[in-house]
């Protein structure tokens, strides 16, 4: 007779890689638009479409900060000071993609 053991585990990532990316996109974007939306009279030597670029750079950057968050999760789960570490560095990993990312989108434009 064999003995059959039941494992369970949880999951290191309890919400997928995509999800996270979606978020991230989505804070950077909405972010972005309440940023752009603030600009009244625009240089016209940025051209007619100079909104593009920052709302295309901009979420690609918060999602690839998204990432950097999934990636924290083997830590976040480890618990103890562990959490708090993985939480931080997420959120500064975050914020630096994110900083950058806006950098770049606006640059040529209202970041000179």
């Amino acid at each position: 007779m064999a003995t059959k053991t039941h494992l369970s585990t949880r999951p290191v990532h309890p919400v997928s890689v995509g999800t996270r990316m979606l978020q991230g996109a989505g804070i950077a974007f909405l972010l972005i638009v309440v940023f752009l939306l603030g600009v009244k009279n625009p240089n016209p030597a940025w051209g007619k479409f100079w909104m593009i670029k920052p709302l295309l750079v901009v979420p690609i950057a918060g999602a690839a900060g998204g990432v950097f968050y999934y990636l924290m999760d083997h830590l976040r789960y480890q618990g103890g000071w562990k959490k708090i570490a993985a939480l931080v560095l997420g959120l500064l990993g975050y914020l630096f993609v994110l900083w950058i990312g806006t950098v770049l989108g606006l640059n040529g434009t209202l970041w000179n």
